[in-house]
């Protein structure tokens, strides 16, 4: 028996995806457990394995198809020796929004006609519900025992009235209702504003290329530009000392180094994944998200890093990052951050967190702002350490500074808040023994 092979959705927020390639060829035998495909997602190249058994019978949507709605068929799965029924007509359209879509009815009944004098009245039926007369004159025609059906209307559009009830029990025509002017119906609610026309297309004369989005892209920029739209970003910033921080990095870095299979090399960015995550801990509002009708606020410490990867960003999860060891988070750091930059990360290891962490240090950047991750409340944006003078017991002296900043959601973290927040993270990292305890 032939089984439609769908397009699986990889991801709660996933509505269609790209089919990037199929591992498997028609009249091939699939086992459970084999890889059919790869799927590119908003956040990742993933790998589609099959449940049942059987043969390969047809590919529907052909390699590189971008745009295959959820649930769409992509290709058909057979018995051995069974020929693939003919593929659905439709399998790339992005599943249509009911809510817009146009109901089937039943049509509108028509008022029935005055019937002309020369035509008999027409015998009664079981479909009284075709029968246009007012409530008064069907409960005098119930009482009288008539039936409505032999009646001719008088009322507006052939509606039968008292007076043809009356007429009926005398045997006289009633006079003919006045002509009147149907009443105006009651005007629709006004149409929703239609949306601003979509700029033109830039007119571009100067030589060059074009790459197409990709579904991350897409994703990327639509989510942001929700985020900046949506939610009411404001910043703060702090300038942060962090040559104890780079002393202790070395100290156990060299430490490490002793224990062979089992060193680890820590980065300046495990330290302040293990700060932020211990300061999440101590101000737990700012580990939350807003909705309309409650502040959540998570149990867990889970902290979201931005990765770069070749077609935009993605950003793993440090689960419970306030329970785990410096070690720890640096081998699960390295970890995520190579699977993601392989398409190889599963959806709960990219999905949820309740802060996030955007580290430009490496390529030399002292400051930058950045945008909410939403439904998060708060993104640390970190730049570059860097030496700069500084004062010390009133007098200048060099030190290494690193300047952070706390981009809020103001319907959530206030700004005493926020700035509570970095005064711990400041403290922690100033004084990075803490993180040891």
């Amino acid at each position: 028996m032939a089984t439609n092979i769908l397009m699986p959705a990889l991801s709660p927020t996933m509505t269609e995806g790209k089919l990037s390639r199929w591992l498997k060829k028609e009249g091939e035998e699939i086992k459970s457990g084999d890889v059919l495909a790869e799927i590119e997602t908003d956040k990742a190249t993933m790998e589609v394995e099959a449940v049942d058994e059987g043969v390969l019978g047809k590919i529907v949507v052909p390699d590189g198809t971008e745009g295959v709605a959820v649930n769409a068929v992509i290709g058909i799965m057979t018995e051995a020796g069974e020929k693939a029924p003919a593929a659905p007509e439709k399998t790339t359209a992005a599943p249509q929004d009911k809510s817009t879509e146009t109901p089937q009815q039943p049509p509108k009944e028509t008022p029935t006609p005055v019937a002309k004098a020369a035509e008999p009245a027409k015998p009664a039926t079981n479909d009284s519900e075709r029968i246009f007369a007012s409530p008064l004159a069907r409960r005098m025609a119930q009482q009288a025992g008539i039936d409505l059906a032999t009646l001719k209307g008088s009322g507006p559009n052939g509606r039968i009235v008292k007076a043809d009830i009356d007429a009926a029990g005398t045997g006289k025509a009633p006079a003919a209702a006045p002509v009147v002017a149907p009443k105006p119906e009651t005007p629709a609610a006004p149409a929703a504003a239609p949306k601003p026309a979509a700029p033109p297309p830039v007119s571009i004369t100067a030589p060059h290329r074009k790459i197409p989005n990709s579904s991350m892209r897409k994703i990327i920029a639509k989510r942001l530009l929700d985020s900046k739209q949506t939610v009411p970003h404001f910043y703060l910033s702090s300038n942060i000392e962090i040559d104890a921080l780079l002393k202790l990095r070395g100290e156990l870095n060299a430490k490490s180094a002793k224990d062979g299979p089992a060193a680890f090399k820590l980065s300046v960015n495990d330290l302040i994944i293990k700060a932020c995550a211990v300061a999440l801990r101590r101000h737990p509002n700012v580990n939350s998200t807003y909705t309309e009708q409650d502040t959540i606020l998570y149990d867990d410490v889970d902290i979201s890093v931005a990765v770069a990867i070749p077609d935009g960003l993605i950003t793993p999860i440090i689960r419970k990052a306030d329970q785990l060891g410096l070690a720890a988070i640096s081998n699960t750091m390295k970890d995520l951050g190579a699977r993601a930059k392989a398409g190889k990360l599963k959806p709960e290891e990219f999905q949820g967190g309740g802060f996030s962490i955007s580290n430009l240090g490496m390529f030399g950047i002292p400051e930058f702002s950045a945008i909410i991750n939403p439904p998060q409340s708060a993104i640390l944006a970190v730049g570059a350490g860097e030496k700069r003078a500084v004062v010390k017991n009133d007098a200048v002296a060099i030190a290494t500074v690193m300047t952070v900043t706390l981009s809020c959601d103001h319907r959530v973290v206030d700004g005493a808040l926020g700035a509570e927040f970095l005064a711990t993270l400041k403290s922690i990292i100033e004084d990075p023994l803490s993180l040891m305890l």
